[in-house]
């Protein structure tokens, strides 16, 4: 090829509306991240809720804020694991099913970048459930017993 013959000024207006696409994505993704993490965390502190007596009773015969704290918290951090795989299985055939439909979409995928994405879940999906619980627990081990009812 000598020579090729572009009109710039589409290309620069195709430009400027990926970028406005690509923010609107990442400001939609970030709405859906809040989400996501206030839903978890309310999903989880219905159930520590659930279990605010067995909490109690734990105190009263006289076991520690970390002995209590710790199944809490271990439970979480496998149901945050679990969540995180069944969330990558999805992943992975939603981009089974788009590379059936479009299969020029198996050309330009990066390997690298989901597995980054992946490990990416796996933390965030550890880390949300871990915190939450974490919290979740501290709350009841330091109420007083007249507002567990």
């Amino acid at each position: 090829v000598k020579q090729v013959f572009y009109q710039e000024d589409l290309l620069h207006l195709v430009n400027k509306n990926v970028r406005k696409m690509s923010l609107f994505i990442l400001g939609f993704s970030i709405l859906l991240l809040v989400i996501s993490v206030g839903l978890i965390n309310n999903t989880i502190r219905l159930a520590i809720y659930s279990k605010r007596f067995l909490i109690r009773t734990m105190q009263l015969v006289g076991a520690k804020h970390n002995f209590i704290s710790k199944p809490f918290v271990k439970k979480g951090i496998i149901n945050g694991l679990f969540s995180a795989i069944f969330s990558i299985i999805l992943l992975i055939g939603t981009i089974i099913l788009l590379q059936k439909q479009i299969p020029e979409l198996a050309e330009i995928q990066d390997i690298d970048m989901f597995i980054q994405l992946y490990a990416l879940v796996i933390i965030l999906g550890i880390l949300i459930t871990w915190i939450s619980t974490y919290l979740a627990v501290k709350k009841y081990l330091r109420i007083d017993s007249d507002k567990l009812y």
